[in-house]
Formats: C-alpha cells, structure tokens, sequence
C-alpha cells in the first residue's frame, strides 16, 4: 500500500498548469507531506482547494467569426478609437456655440479719495470735495454679425475631423480583425501540426518497437536502433516545441481580444478550410482600393487643410459684432458735478473691428497653410502608390500560392506511396531503416506543405482583401 505522501505528491503533479496554484500553497502541502505530519483535514482542505481552481479556469470555444465579433467588441484600441471619435463629435458641438452670443456679467464697488489738483506747483493746491463711494452693476452681451467665414470654416474644419475620426475608427477595427485572423490561424496551423506529428510518434514508437524485436533476433544492427531512437526523440522535442509555440499564440489571441483571465480559450476550427478561395481580377481589387480607408483619411486630410487656407485668409477681413449693455451706476458722473444718484444706462448697437497688423502678419500664416495643403496632396499620392502596390503584391502571392496547392496534393499522393513501398520493403528486410525514415520525413513534410500552403493561401485572400479595403 502507498504512503498517503506519495499517493498526494502524485495528486498534485498531475494538476494542470493552468489552474495557477499559488507556488506557497504547493510548497507547503508537498512539505508537510514528505514530513507526514499533514493531519486529514488538512489534505481534505488541499483537495477542495485544487478542485475550486481547476473549476475556477472555465473555457471558452470560439470560431474566427466569434472571435473577430469579439475583438471588435472589446479590443481597447479599438474603444480608444471610438472614444476619439466621441470627442470630435463632441468638438463640432463646441464650434457651432461660437455663435451664441457672449454674455458677462460685471459688478463693482469702491471708496475713493477727494480730488487734489495742483494748479501751479505742489504748493498750490484745490481740494475738490467728491462722493465717496463709486458702484456699478452691469450686464453685457455681444454676438457675431460676421467674421470673414473664420467660424463658418471651424465648423466645417470639425465636421472633416469628426469624418476622419470614423475612418480611423474603421481602420482600427480592420487592423484588429487581421491580426486576430493571422493569430487564429497561426494558431490552427500548429495545431494541425501537433496532430501530425502525434501520428508520426505513434508509428515512430511501433516502429522503434519492431527495430528492437529485429534487434533481438538478431537481424539489426544496434546503429539501426539508435536511428530510430533518434528520430523518435526528434518528433517528441518538435512536438514539446510547437505545443509551446500554441500556448504562446493563444495567449497573444487572448490578449488581443481582451478577455478574461479567468477564460482559457479554445478554437473551433471546424469547416476553416472548407470551399475554395474566390480570386477576382487584379483590377477589381485596385478600384476597391481606392475606396481603402487610408484613402480616405488622406484625402479628407487634404479637405481639413484646404479649410484651414480659408481661416487663414479670412484673417484678412474685418469683424462685425453686434452689442448691448444695461447697468446700474452710482453716482451719476454723466453731468458736472456729479449728482449723487442711482442711475441706469442701457446701450445696443453694432461694432466693426479690423486688424491692420494681419496685412502683413497673415501673410507668413496663409504661405504656410498653402504649403502643408500641397504637402498633402503629396501624401495622399504616396499612400496611392503605397496602397495599389499592396494589393498589386498580395495578388500575385495569392495566385502563386493557389497553382502550388495541386503540386503540394500530387507531393502528398506520392509521398504516400513511395512510404507505403519503402515500408513494405523493410518489414521484408530489403530496405534499410535509414531509407524508411527518409521515406517517413518525407511523408511529415509533404502533408505540413499542404496543410500550410492551404492555410496560407486562405489568410493571403484575406489580407488581398484588406489591402482592397474590403475585409468584412
């Protein structure tokens, strides 16, 4: 019978990796296990405590529609995107009250001094009693009449923001939903790797099986046994590798998508591959792109910046504002002597104002504004080029990645056959093992080339597609 130390040591090395058991808490139950001095409410705690964590990792299947509606729910670029967007619409808001008429409110209250005025020198002087206080109560208001357009414009200037706000917000989600696309079937590809290999370990190890039995009837030599041996290690560390490599990728995926630590993720990839890959025209893809959003921000950056040559030069105009007052005052200073009554003294009329520096400071601002608007322009060329090439080069890939998946088809057919032959021949020892492990390589490499060359080519249609600006 097994000590109750080994049977719970066994216990917890059999618990998952991920259900994150506080190293301290491991520490102290192997401890007090190896001493045998654990008491048996002490193992009955131990024992709630692993089954609480594994049933606190719950998990969560998704396929690559769910998983995009899901990064685009909850990926924080893409929140911090819409949150931008909300301040522009926000600041289209804040343009049309510039408007609304401007109202202040002014009040005072002082003590003063009696007058002294010096008629002839400090020596003569003349006291002129005053009254002693002095108050005012004013309201004001003072509204736009026109301004040269410089309002008309700074609307006009946050409506093209807030329209380049939304494309932004657009490309955002298109970024994320290709990058999650990318991960899930990085992640699909080595997963359907590890399956392959798996295979190949089960017939490596029945192989090394044979050699040895062949080994003890004395048919082999020991070298062929160390061969297989060797290749059996190879297959175990690839596989130890790749199934790292999953965890890796999985947790970029989760991340991306922004989901709970408490949810491990798992992919459906049923029906991933299924269908063919539908290739339009070269052409149809470049007018598509047109229409990219990167198109599209840069030619509405050309739009805000041509608004701003319009701000500029209506720097030139005058202003035009329309004005009112109405206040209490004590005393009356409008006659002389003032007379020390409350009085009241209401105005409304129009002013005009006009800045004559801006002749010739306006000059350097409207230059520049002229020069940022041709920048542009430049830059929207650029990101025409850059974009048509894009898609110019993801069709070409796409379509030499299509012709190679019937020669990776006919690889696998004949892989198959030539193991199947060189298998035969070394059960009837006419074929030596160094032969059956090229043979089974071989066949390991003609299916991975396949399996990627299908992979690829459904996440290069995908990327031709959000090269064209038509990701959906």
């Amino acid at each position: 019978m097994r000590p109750a130390a080994v049977f719970w040591q066994s216990t917890l090395s059999k618990v998952q990796f991920r259900t994150k058991l506080s190293p301290r808490i491991y520490y102290s139950l192997s401890t007090h296990c190896k001493t045998g001095s654990v008491t048996a409410s002490a193992v009955f705690a131990g024992a709630l405590l692993l089954s609480s964590a594994t049933q606190a990792q719950t998990a969560r299947r998704v396929s690559l529609s769910e998983a995009l509606q899901i990064a685009v729910a909850n990926n924080r670029d893409i929140r911090h995107a819409r949150i931008e967007r909300a301040v522009t619409e926000a600041d289209i808001d804040e343009k049309k009250e510039l408007r609304l008429p401007e109202i202040d409110f002014h009040a005072s209250y002082a003590r003063i001094t009696d007058l002294t005025e010096y008629r002839h020198g400090l020596g003569d002087k003349v006291v002129t009693h005053t009254i002693p206080v002095i108050a005012d109560l004013t309201g004001s208001a003072k509204m736009p009449l026109y301004t040269g357009g410089k309002i008309r414009y700074a609307i006009r200037k946050a409506r093209q923001q807030d329209e380049i706000a939304s494309l932004v917000v657009l490309k955002t989600e298109n970024d994320v939903k290709m990058e999650a696309t990318e991960l899930f079937f990085s992640a699909y590809k080595m997963m359907e790797l590890d399956k392959l290999l798996q295979e190949h370990i089960r017939e490596e190890e029945d192989r090394l099986a044979e050699v040895r039995s062949f080994k003890a009837h004395g048919t082999v030599t020991r070298n062929e046994v160390l061969r297989a041996e060797l290749q059996l290690s190879d297959m175990r560390l690839s596989r130890t590798t790749n199934r790292s490599n999953i965890e890796i990728v999985l947790h970029d995926l989760h991340t991306l998508l922004e989901m709970p630590e408490e949810v491990s993720l798992e992919l459906d990839t049923t029906r991933l591959l299924d269908g063919a890959v539908p290739v339009e025209d070269r052409h149809f893809y470049l007018r598509a792109a047109l229409n990219k959003d990167e198109m599209r921000i840069s030619e509405k950056m050309e739009a805000v910046f041509e608004t701003d040559q319009r701000i500029t030069r209506a720097g030139y105009l005058p202003n035009i504002h329309l004005f009112a007052s109405y206040g209490f005052n004590y005393p009356n200073y409008m006659f002389f002597p003032p007379d020390p009554y409350l009085y009241t003294l209401g105005r409304v009329g129009v002013e005009a104002t006009y800045s004559l520096s801006n002749l010739y400071k306006n000059k350097t601002r409207t230059h520049i504004a002229r020069m940022r608007t041709e920048a542009q322009h430049a830059q929207t060329a650029i990101v025409k080029n850059r974009v048509t090439d894009n898609v110019f080069r993801q069709h070409a890939e796409l379509k030499d990645l299509l012709e190679t998946i019937p020669v990776k088809e006919k690889a696998v057919t004949q892989a198959t056959e030539n193991y199947r032959i060189v298998k035969l021949k070394y059960l009837h020892q006419l074929a030596l093992i160094t032969e059956m492990l090229d043979a089974d390589n071989a066949l390991l490499q003609a299916r991975f080339d396949l399996l990627t060359a299908r992979i690829h080519a459904t996440v290069k249609h995908r990327r031709l597609l959000y090269a064209s600006g038509q990701l959906p």
